[in-house]
């Protein structure tokens, strides 16, 4: 999809990029950046193809591609849950270049998303993941909030076939807003959901996500908009694979539940 005169995708995909850093905790390289276009200008982070470390279930030099897909899909949710993205050239040769999310400078007393709780249940507003060791032979319960950003989250990732929504991808922003980020590995055709945001699952879906799957669908169909900005990210197969995860949502109406074939939840957690 070609950015429009004026938006941020424009910016970030037309603008002069400057590395000014590298962000050197992320398995892959990943540079920090100032996008700068007559007056305007933004933070960005741009990930070279040239620095993606090779794995063995995902195509080399897939990766930037795929972060690009997912933006695209979850502007076609309406929801903007991921920040905005384009692929285009750079110092470093072609790669991924997405606007920098500055975490909220003062959340509210309640705005946390991830907790450790002890006893066998989560309690009020929240949602279990599962138990986990905290040293000395004990364990607590991972939840998560029971928040309708973090369960829009969870369809994107569900469509999407993310394989590695940890928590330390999970960015809330000022003004309410949740962005998730981070999405190299997604749109495989196997299944290879791995999250924490199973709270969820086998839960019915809501009015509103079933709504939003059914635009996808529509989107997604052959002639579609969405299936003609994706076929330029990602195989046909995996387009395919897509599609059939749009289907399998509409039909069930539910959340998915790990299927057990691949852990359900990325390691490190957090």
């Amino acid at each position: 999809m070609t950015p429009s005169p004026g938006t941020t995708a424009e910016l970030l995909a037309k603008g002069e990029l400057t590395v000014r850093g590298r962000i050197r905790e992320a398995s892959n390289a990943a540079l920090y950046c100032t996008v700068v276009q007559g007056e305007r200008e933004a933070a960005c982070i741009y990930k070279p193809v040239a620095g993606e470390r090779p794995l063995w279930d995902f195509p080399d030099g897939t990766l930037a591609g795929r972060e690009v897909a997912a933006y695209e899909v979850s502007e076609a949710t309406g929801w903007g849950l991921v920040p905005p993205t384009v692929l285009r050239d750079g110092p470093y040769g072609e790669g991924m270049c997405q606007l920098w999310i500055e975490p909220d400078p003062e959340p509210g007393p309640d705005d946390g998303l991830l907790a450790l709780v002890d006893g066998e249940e989560p309690g009020e507003g929240w949602k279990a993941i599962g138990f986990a060791e905290v040293g000395e032979g004990r364990t607590a319960l991972l939840v998560h909030a029971d928040d309708e950003r973090l369960r829009r989250l969870a369809v994107l990732d569900a469509v999407i076939n993310n394989a590695d929504r940890k928590g330390g991808h999970l960015l809330p922003a000022a003004g309410g807003r949740l962005y998730g980020i981070d999405h190299g590995v997604t749109f495989n055709t196997e299944n290879k959901l791995r999250t924490l945001l199973w709270g969820w699952a086998g839960e019915p879906l809501t009015a509103e996500a079933t709504g939003v799957l059914a635009t996808l669908r529509e989107g997604l169909a052959d002639g579609g908009p969405l299936a003609a900005t994706l076929s330029e990210l990602i195989t046909g197969a995996e387009l395919d694979a897509t599609r059939a995860r749009v289907d399998a949502l509409l039909a069930s109406g539910r959340h998915p539940e790990p299927g057990g074939e691949w852990p359900a939840i990325p390691w490190p957690p957090v």
